[in-house]
Parts: structure tokens; sequence; C-alpha cells
């Protein structure tokens, strides 16, 4: 059996993308005037976001409770809402499209583990979710997982794969229901 053994676990050269004081730095800034600016301050938080190498479209609203990882890593279009308590986990790239609604309290993941090496090794893969997508409250999009447009995903989904444009999509796994347009 191979389980992890975590006194082998390192993290991978370049992995963060920044240095390691830079890292800190951002968790540092997001942790304090990030998360106290009031809610009407969307600039000011676009603005931090942006002076850490975040793309960031205009016109885009970004709650002060919004927790993102690495800043560098992330790519959001004009007029995109990311909502109350979203966590945008960038161990890889996310990109969100233009006019894409993240509600609150969602997950987007791209890390983690291989749970059958010995050395628990980290990896991750991009998500990309297109333009005029709405994710609602509290859904969970797994690593490497592309919502293609104008799709929907309900509350409380759970996303492992990819899904298809123009769709409504739920459960857990969330699967197409019927079609956005209908």
């Amino acid at each position: 059996m191979n389980y992890q053994n975590l006194n082998t676990y390192k993290t991978p050269k370049g992995f963060r993308g920044r240095s390691k004081l830079m890292v800190q730095l951002w968790w540092i800034v997001q942790a304090t005037i990030f998360k106290w600016s009031p809610q009407f301050l969307y600039g000011w938080r676009r603005m931090l976001l942006r002076s850490f190498g975040a793309e960031i479209g205009k016109g885009v609203i970004i709650r002060p409770s919004v927790k993102v990882t690495y800043p560098w890593k992330l790519v959001i279009g004009d007029y995109s809402w990311i909502g109350d308590e979203v966590t945008l986990y960038t161990l890889g790239s996310i990109s969100i499209g233009k006019n894409a609604v993240i509600s609150q309290k969602s997950y987007l993941c791209t890390g983690t583990h291989d749970y059958q090496s010995t050395n628990f090794r980290i990896y991750s893969e991009p998500i990309r979710i297109e333009d005029k997508c709405w994710v609602a409250t509290d859904v969970y999009v797994a690593p490497g997982v592309t919502i293609q447009e104008g799709a929907v995903v309900g509350a409380r989904s759970s996303v492992y794969n990819n899904l298809p444009p123009h769709m409504v999509c739920i459960g857990n796994p969330a699967k197409p229901i019927k079609d956005r347009n209908a």
C-alpha cells in the first residue's frame, strides 16, 4: 500500500509562481486592507489584486470577503461578479470570463494531491469559467474543469467534469438538466 508519508513531502520549486516573501506579503495585504475595505470600494480591491499580478477587467465586482491564494494566477473578465466568501484557490490558474457570476461561498479549487504517491505529490490543473456563466451559491469546482459559455451551475452543486454551454446543471456531480434558453 502506498499511503502518504508526509515527512517526505516537498512543494515543487516554483509551484507558487512567486517568492515566499511575495506570497506572505499578499496574504498580509489580503487579511488586512483588502478584507477590511468597505463593500463599495470595488476599485480598491481591483487595484490591490492587479498590483499583485492579477488580470482584472473593468467594472469587476469583488467582495471584501473573497479569498485568493495567488493573485498572479487569476484572470477575471469585464463586468464579472465575485460574491461574498468565495474562495479562489489559485494553486493553478483560474480564468473567469466576461459577465460571469461566482456566487457566495463557492469554492474554485485548482490544486490537489496524488493520494497514491508516498510523498503526497501536489499538483494543479487550471479552471476556466467562460463568459456569461453563473456559478450559484456554495458550488465546488474541481481542478481541471471548464464551465462553458452561458452555463448555469445550481446551488450546492459539485463540478468534477466539464459542463456544456448554455445549459442549467445541478447535482453532485453536476449534470445538465435543461437548456438555459428554453
